[in-house]
C-alpha cells in the first residue's frame, strides 16, 4: 500500500468519525428523547447529553471502518457501543433518582439486594473489555499460542480487558468541566494514532492506530459545543471514548505494556477517591491554562 493510499484512507476514517459524530449529535437533539437528555451543569446552565450517544456512534464507526480484520472490527464495536450504551443507561438512571455513587455506593446497594445502574455499567464495560481483548489476542495469535501456558494467555486477556474498562472510567473522571475530558482524550490519542510501522509484530497495530485516530477526530468534532457548554459527554460518551482508547492501546502493545497501563489507570481511579482532580488542575498554573483554553467565560 502506497503512502498516498494510506494517507487518503486515514483521512477518510477521520472524516467519517467527525462527520458521523456531528450528524449523530444533531439527530439526537432533534429526536423525541431530546428533552430527556437535558441536564444542568456545574454553573446552572442547561446542556444536552446528546453528545454522548453522538460521539459513541461517530468514534465507533470510524474505529470499525479502520479495522484491519473482522475480529478487530468486532472488538471495536463491542468496546465502543457497549461502553456507550451502558454509560447512557447510567446517565438516564441519574435523572430518575439513582442514588448509588462510587464503588462503595454500588457495593452498598448490592448488599441491600439492589443492582445499581452504576454496577450494571461496570459489569457491562468489564465484560465488553474482556471480549474485545480476547478478539485482539485471537487476531495476534496470543490466545492460541500453545507455547504459553493457558493461564498466562487468559491472564493477559483479563489485563487487556482491565485496561479497556479502566480507561473508560478514567475519561469519565475528567468529564467535570466543559471540554476537559475531550482534551484529555485528544492528548492521549495523539501517540496512539501514529501509523504502525511495517516492522510491527502486532497484527492489530494498524487497527489500533486507526481507532485512536477515530477517537481524536470524534473528540475534535464535538469540542466546540462542549467548550461552549451546549453539550456534554456524560457517562455514555466518556466511557465510549475511554474504552476505544484502551482498545487502541492494547492493540499496539504486549503483555508488559498492558500491565503498566493497568497499574496506571488503577492508580488514577484510586487517587480520585481521595483527591479532587478539579482542585489539582485549578491549583496548577499550566494545567489550569490548558483546562480553560477555548472555554466560554462566564
Amino acid at each position: 500500500m502506497s503512502q498516498l493510499t494510506r494517507t487518503v484512507g486515514r483521512a477518510f476514517i477521520g472524516g467519517l468519525a467527525a462527520g458521523g459524530t456531528i450528524a449523530a449529535i444533531s439527530a439526537v437533539r432533534r429526536s423525541k428523547w431530546a428533552a430527556e437528555l437535558e441536564r444542568v451543569n456545574h454553573k446552572g446552565d442547561t446542556v444536552s447529553l446528546a453528545e454522548g450517544p453522538g460521539i459513541t456512534v461517530g468514534a465507533t464507526a470510524g474505529a470499525v471502518l479502520g479495522a484491519n480484520s473482522p475480529a478487530y472490527a468486532a472488538a471495536a464495536a463491542t468496546a465502543g457501543l457497549t461502553a456507550g450504551g451502558v454509560g447512557l443507561y447510567d446517565d438516564m438512571a441519574d435523572a430518575k433518582g439513582e442514588k448509588a455513587k462510587g464503588f462503595k455506593g454500588h457495593v452498598g446497594a448490592l448488599l441491600k439486594g439492589r443492582l445499581s445502574a452504576g454496577l450494571i455499567k461496570i459489569l457491562g464495560i468489564s465484560t465488553a473489555g474482556i471480549a474485545a481483548a480476547a478478539l485482539i489476542d485471537l487476531q495476534n495469535g496470543d490466545l492460541t499460542d500453545e507455547r504459553r501456558p493457558l493461564i498466562r494467555r487468559l491472564w493477559n486477556v483479563g489485563v487487556g480487558g482491565g485496561v479497556i474498562a479502566g480507561a473508560a472510567n478514567v475519561v469519565n473522571l475528567f468529564d467535570l468541566r466543559p471540554g476537559r475530558a475531550l482534551k484529555v482524550v485528544t492528548l492521549a490519542a495523539a501517540p496512539l494514532s501514529r501509523p504502525a510501522g511495517a516492522k510491527s509484530d502486532r497484527a492489530t497495530a494498524a487497527g489500533g492506530a486507526n481507532t485512536a485516530l477515530a477517537v481524536s477526530a470524534a473528540a475534535g468534532a464535538a469540542m466546540a459545543e462542549d467548550l461552549e457548554g451546549k453539550t456534554m459527554l456524560g457517562d455514555g460518551g466518556a466511557n465510549a471514548l475511554g474504552a476505544l482508547l484502551g482498545l487502541a492501546y492494547i492493540a499496539r502493545t504486549g503483555m508488559i505494556g498492558r500491565h503498566v497501563a493497568l497499574a496506571g489507570v488503577a492508580a488514577l481511579i484510586a487517587a480520585s477517591e481521595k483527591v479532587s482532580f478539579t482542585k489539582v488542575i485549578a491549583e496548577t498554573p499550566v494545567l489550569r491554562e490548558l483546562d480553560e483554553l477555548g472555554r466560554t467565560k462566564s
